[in-house]
């Protein structure tokens, strides 16, 4: 599981689980434009059934899209058709959708086993995780401790995790809202894991 990139360059990717939302996802489209930055979401298949609109936004800013599973269900816990399942009918969803088949992966729960692995090989997919988890957005522990959580992780090459789905996710996009305007004061561009992954093969 991929949770940075060593690079000498200012870059930071931000990822958003478990999308896509009418009302937070385009709220993160929103602050991102403002410093043109670029983020990777990592989408639901049901919910992409249900907001097809999101999904044109977030493409049509250039944000990438990653597979994370059909019902955000913990694989660890399934057959391995039933994960088969799960991954495959968002692969088709996302190369429906975006006309580009997704080449990231990250499991619910950050939970995985060998199955899990061998499936990532199956659909060519790299499994991506993140640095700052003790951040738990999703528990929504407040705006403050988002950010305060969030900052001792940033670095260059640092994949870093937020929520833009299931339930209120406001604190997360006040919190991310801090962190952006920071990471660009700073002088950080944010790019998609996938580029920044791009820097990793070129640097071998």
């Amino acid at each position: 599981m991929i949770e940075h990139v060593e690079t000498p360059h200012k870059l930071v990717a931000l990822t958003f689980d478990d999308g896509p939302n009418p009302v937070y996802t385009l709220n993160v489209l929103e602050i991102l434009e403002k410093v043109s930055g670029k983020a990777t979401f990592f989408m639901i298949g049901s919910q992409m059934e249900k907001h097809p609109e999101v999904v044109k936004a977030v493409k049509a800013q250039g944000h990438e899209i990653g597979n994370h599973t059909y019902s955000h269900a913990n694989l660890t816990s399934l057959t391995e058709d039933e994960a088969l399942r799960e991954m495959e009918w968002t692969d088709v969803i996302i190369t429906e959708m975006t006309g580009a088949k997704p080449t990231i992966f990250r499991p619910p729960y950050l939970d995985y086993n060998a199955t899990v692995v061998s499936m990532c090989n199956h659909f060519g997919y790299q499994m991506i995780g993140a640095l700052n988890t003790d951040a738990r957005d999703w528990e929504q522990p407040g705006v403050d401790y988002i950010v305060r959580k969030s900052r001792p992780h940033i670095k260059n090459g640092s994949i870093l995790l937020f929520h833009d789905g299931f339930g209120d996710r406001s604190q997360t996009i006040e919190a991310v809202n801090i962190l952006v305007s920071e990471l660009y004061s700073q002088g950080y561009k944010m790019v998609t894991v996938s580029e920044l992954l791009e820097l990793q093969a070129g640097s071998r």
